[in-house]
């Protein structure tokens, strides 16, 4: 029974302390998730403090993503099923943030495509399909790293605020497309333009590399093996712009 001199309060106010509506209260009643302590003559509902506290489990599990018919059996069953149920649904969240990385990951290599890329409409579309596909699989790169090189890539991965990593990406579409011009005008490996083009390619490497020997020479190994990658990874260059980076690499001064 409830005590007669425990503070009751109307479904307004109970609504205006707890920050829910009365629309949901009603809800929660007809549910039988949430009962009112009484009623009044005139049938109005009232809720006690005791309520608060039940009020505040619903929230708190609804917050994490369980469903009121789950709550309902979680609060009805006690805390031996509330642990299995948290459990659960700690899974589920777990599963549900992998795939959001990966999508995360699918759009940034699909808006590099794009940017890379002199196609436009649905061809580009086409390829942000067959970059979402490749994502599927995204462990065909690390047989070309040392378990030393992937941990210290996954690091940085971690570590390197994601604007520096869109700006990155911004200047690598913006350099290739430099670079290809620079083929296509016949411009000389040796040429102090094709230096200067290597050298920033150069710089964009070791923002990947962090100066990592053992990454550096993994990603030597991937791009050696550019024939053997998979169909839907796109190729970032053709083998011409390649080839002239390479060159201009070695010339005197880079």
């Amino acid at each position: 029974m409830t005590n007669s001199n425990e503070k009751l309060f109307q479904a307004r106010e109970f609504a205006d302390l707890t920050g829910v509506t009365v629309r949901t209260l009603h809800h929660y009643d007809r549910l039988g998730l949430l009962k009112p302590s009484r009623y009044t003559p005139a049938g109005y509902r009232l809720y006690c403090e005791r309520d608060f506290a039940r009020l505040e489990q619903i929230v708190t599990l609804k917050f994490i993503g369980f469903s009121l018919k789950e709550i309902k059996n979680i609060l009805n069953h006690g805390s031996l099923d509330l642990a299995t149920a948290l459990r659960h649904q700690r899974e589920a969240i777990e599963e549900k943030r992998s795939r959001l990385e990966l999508a995360i990951q699918a759009i940034q290599r699909a808006e590099y495509v794009i940017a890379t890329s002199k196609e436009s409409g649905w061809e580009a579309f086409a390829k942000i399909i067959e970059v979402i596909n490749m994502q599927h699989d995204m462990d065909w790169s690390k047989k070309y790293y040392s378990p030393e090189a992937q941990q210290e890539i996954e690091k940085r991965a971690a570590t390197i605020p994601r604007e520096v990593i869109e700006q990155a990406q911004r200047d690598w579409a913006a350099l290739i497309n430099e670079v290809e011009e620079a083929v296509k005008a016949g411009e000389d490996p040796a040429s102090e333009k094709a230096r200067a083009l290597a050298v920033r390619w150069s710089e964009l490497i070791k923002g990947f590399t962090g100066g990592n020997n053992e990454i550096q020479a993994g990603l030597n190994r991937m791009y050696a093996d550019r024939a053997n990658w998979p169909a839907s990874m796109p190729k970032p260059f053709g083998d011409e712009v390649q080839a002239f980076i390479i060159d201009a690499m070695k010339r005197p001064g880079n």
